[in-house]
């Protein structure tokens, strides 16, 4: 037994005759692990690449979003670490305030309790018990994904070091004139009883109603319309604009508000559309924030009309009532004077809605701490305008601008108990005094502590750097900040996105917290509709792991992501990722069965034979567009450029070819280029797909790991010069064996069936020396003696014509052939109809991405073509 065969027998006992992911992920992920292979070196001089892991809520769990977005992740860093980086990938999580708060005020009420019968104090240790126990199960979930995240630096948004930094921040914002306390309009929980951010609002079109109310009389009444009629106990003006020559004479008057006997002002302002219904608008300045501004503008008077519960609290007959009580009291009240002209239901409208709990939010009037963010929000946009950070795709740079260049100043205060608490002593003579982290806050009878905490968002913002020690001027910090891409969806690009990118340039002397941001888009169902628990179309990648393995679950979210564009997800893009495993695990067990091998260099261009160096020729094209693709986060791109040289190109063919070589002189060397081929191509893919190359490389090369591997470099590889003829000789025999299989198959004859055939004519002459791998990847035999062709195609390659003789005599049941074409064409005739009926379908074509259409218009297509070639074998075929 040679050296060669004995090191193959060797190997093949190390590979199993098929790839279970369920049997060698969680091992070799431990082993990565324990290598410390993802743990970065702040002291290395090789140049930095860091990603910090946008930090997932503390209550949550891994969804199909989590999955695409850490992949992503995953494969920038598995890449850059190969290319010889010394990478940093950040793990950690966020204390999601109202989420967590909410968790843990659910299991008090199961046991028959509030927070407020535990006080603020054990309460708070409660949901830190809960922390331990329950909170961070997404980290789990996060290594059987693959992540490469360095564990040693995991952090949490409540852990010592980053609320230092949290109360270090809002020390010197305070300081700097960029936090202030004021009332203002804000998002309203009545249910959460808290301040929301805007992203923690969720807008849904509701069936509501809008009446029209008459306030005043005669020549002095004016109309105003509605959708929440309860708010009109606070209304403290009407407004007309100023232009509007109807109510001219009334701006300045007064007239009375129904049911309250109060009497308001009529005042002109410009926010006013007089277009919109009767043009005249109620004006409740503490329950709407465009009537709020309206009443900064006129001095009104802004009285709430609801507590915290959203319970009315003027004095009358609507005292105590909900809102949504209170409302059809209203509306039956006026309706009995006389004063409702019309009303509409159902009336479709925005209403907002707490994400937490869905409570519709109410806007109110309140007491806050706020961020002044004008000048933070300038600097944001400054760093993309003069290239600092690059936004990907570029053209949602535009959305960025329009949000950072239109910014509101930002509430930051929660009412809640679990999280960063405002570090604000208030005196007993009005004093209020803001304490950092190392001063000791007042103390003396009188003196307490701010009972709201900070906005979630707040602390992870400071995200980038607050995780790397900021105050502190780290090592971490020298080495890894700024932070080389953040990697997140579009649609949080408003709210955290660029909050960090405010906290970040404001705290590090305007350097930028991340060179990159790019955006993914959203991963919607196969018909391109939103993923939800009440449609039944939500996709749980955990499921997928264990059906269909990690790797197969990444490459299907890694080949669907186009930089900003949303996802169409469906089981069978899965079923077919777990196809290319399969495929690419056997084609890997029968090359290092057979004696791949990288022990040597590839030999001279003089001992490759043409598929050698077509093969070759391809690889060091692929390795170089597949490079410039992942550089510009093209990985939908750069993984169907690797997905489809590894199966259509390496295996469907290269594979077959070098089986015949591997039977003659050609052995040693086919050996080397398969080897070789493979060892690159692993690595290439190795970032998307992570186990199981790991997997088939360490059996191939004998190698540490592939992330510890060398990224391919064209210029490295020792590839031969590219070689035209070769390219054009093994094109056309791709174009004859593709011809031959597809007469084959008109004539009815089996896949494995061998049938005599005949190649003559002036192109086959050019590839006689192809001739053994041509009748092997046909499955044609010799024409002996006697031979008869019954039928014949003609192929025209680069190099001339080809004539293939067939004798199909005897090989053919031809009723059974004629059965089973009429069943094919039935089938195709059905698909027909169905695509045609969806391509006429002008509410369909609107509606649909523009990828599913494309789909179907070339199932179309293949159908129609079918229904072409089945008809013409069937009027072939003997009677």
């Amino acid at each position: 037994m040679s050296a060669v065969t004995e090191n193959a027998a060797q190997q093949q006992t190390d590979l199993p005759s098929a790839w279970n992911p369920a049997d060698e992920e969680a091992g070799i992920y431990q082993r990565w692990v324990a290598a410390g292979y993802f743990e970065a070196d702040s002291a290395s001089k090789k140049p930095p690449f860091t990603i910090v892991l946008p930090p997932p809520n503390v209550t949550g769990s891994l969804h199909m979003g989590h999955a695409l977005n850490h992949t992503l992740m995953d494969a920038l860093t598995r890449r850059r670490r190969m290319q010889g980086y010394e990478v940093l990938w950040l793990p950690g999580m966020d204390h999601a305030g109202i989420a967590t708060q909410n968790v843990v005020e659910r299991e008090l009420a199961n046991e028959g309790m509030s927070r407020h019968d535990l006080g603020r104090e054990r309460f708070v240790e409660r949901v830190w018990e809960w922390k331990a126990e329950y909170g961070g199960k997404i980290l789990d979930q996060m290594k059987r994904l693959g992540d490469g995240v360095d564990w040693s630096r995991e952090r949490f948004t409540m852990d010592d070091g980053l609320s230092r930094a949290v109360q270090t921040m809002f020390k010197k914002l305070y300081d700097d004139g960029l936090i202030y306390r004021a009332e203002r309009i804000i998002n309203w929980c009545p249910r959460c009883q808290t301040a929301l951010s805007d992203i923690e609002v969720d807008h849904s079109d509701d069936d509501g109603e809008l009446v029209s109310i008459r306030y005043g009389e005669g020549d002095n009444a004016i109309v105003v319309a509605t959708t929440r009629a309860e708010t009109m106990l606070g209304d403290t003006a009407v407004a007309v604009h100023p232009d509007d020559e109807r109510y001219s004479h009334l701006v300045g008057t007064e007239v009375e508000l129904p049911l309250t006997g109060r009497r308001i002002p009529i005042v002109a302002d410009e926010h006013v559309d007089p277009e919109f219904g009767s043009g005249a608008v109620k004006v409740t300045p503490a329950h709407d924030p465009n009537d709020f501004e309206i009443g900064r503008r006129h001095g009104l008077p802004m009285p709430s009309i609801m507590d915290e519960r959203a319970v009315i609290t003027v004095p009358g007959p609507f005292e105590d009532m909900d809102r949504f009580e209170a409302r059809p009291a209203v509306v039956a009240a006026l309706r009995e004077q006389g004063r409702i002209l019309a009303e509409k239901r159902p009336y479709v409208h925005a209403v907002g809605h707490c994400s937490r709990c869905d409570t519709v939010v109410e806007p109110r009037l309140s007491l806050q701490w706020w961020v002044k963010v004008e000048p933070l929000a300038r600097a944001a946009g400054e760093a993309v305008r003069d290239g600092r950070t690059l936004v990907h795709p570029p053209e949602l740079a535009k959305r960025y601008f329009d949000w950072v260049d239109n910014m509101h100043d930002w509430t930051i205060s929660r009412q809640l108990w679990w999280g960063h608490r405002i570090p604000v002593w208030y005196g007993p003579n009005g004093e209020m005094v803001c304490v950092g982290p190392d001063e000791e806050p007042p103390t003396g009878e009188g003196w307490q502590q701010d009972p709201d905490v900070l906005d979630t968002w707040f602390s992870s913002g400071l995200w980038p750097f607050s995780t790397m020690g900021w105050p502190q001027r780290t090592d971490d910090l020298a080495k890894f900040y700024p932070t080389s891409v953040l990697s997140t969806g579009y649609d949080i690009l408003f709210f955290w996105v660029a909050r960090m990118m405010m906290f970040g340039l404001y705290a590090m002397d305007g350097v930028q917290p991340f060179d990159h941001i790019y955006l993914h888009g959203l991963i919607r169902d196969a018909s391109g509709k939103k993923m939800s628990k009440s449609r039944g179309n939500v996709i749980d990648p955990l499921d997928w792991m264990d059906r269909f393995g990690a790797d197969a679950t990444r490459f299907t979210l890694a080949r669907g992501a186009n930089p900003g564009a949303d996802m169409a997800l469906a089981e069978e893009w899965a079923a077919g990722s777990r196809n290319f495993c399969t495929k690419l695990w056997n084609a890997s067990r029968f090359a290092i069965m057979n004696g791949a091998s990288v022990e040597q260099p590839l030999p001279g261009p003089d001992q490759l034979t043409e598929a050698d160096r077509w093969i070759l020729g391809r690889l060091g094209t692929v390795v170089s567009e597949a490079d410039e693709l992942i550089e510009d986060f093209q990985f939908a791109k750069a993984t169907n450029l690797l997905y489809h040289f590894t199966w259509d190109e390496l295996c469907d063919w290269y594979l077959e070819l070098a089986k015949v070589q591997l039977a003659g002189e050609q052995a040693d060397s086919t050996r080397l280029v398969l080897g070789h081929v493979l060892d690159t191509v692993l690595r290439l893919l190795h970032p998307f797909i992570p186990f199981i190359t790991e997997r088939l490389w360490i059996t191939l090369t004998g190698g540490e790991s592939l992330v510890v591997a060398g990224w391919p470099i064209p210029a490295e590889l020792g590839l031969p010069s590219p070689d035209p003829q070769a390219d054009a000789r093994i094109e056309d025999v791709q174009k004859l064996v593709t011809e031959i299989r597809r007469f084959r198959s008109d004539q009815g004859l089996k896949p494995g069936q061998r049938v005599a055939t005949r190649l003559v004519g002036p192109g086959f002459a050019a590839l006689a020396d192809h001739e053994g791998a041509v009748r092997a990847l046909a499955r044609l035999s010799e024409a002996g003696e006697g031979f008869t062709a019954t039928a014949s195609l003609e192929v025209a390659l680069s190099a001339g014509m080809v004539t293939v003789e067939v004798d199909t005599s005897g090989t053919i049941d031809v009723a059974a052939e004629r059965k089973r074409l009429l069943k094919d064409l039935a089938a195709a005739e059905k698909e027909l109809k169905q695509t045609e009926g969806k391509l006429g379908n002008q509410a369909f074509l609107e509606k649909a991405p523009a990828d599913v259409v494309d789909k179907i218009r070339a199932r179309r297509d293949t159908a129609a073509a079918d229904i072409e070639r089945i008809n013409a074998r069937l009027s072939s075929l003997p009677a």
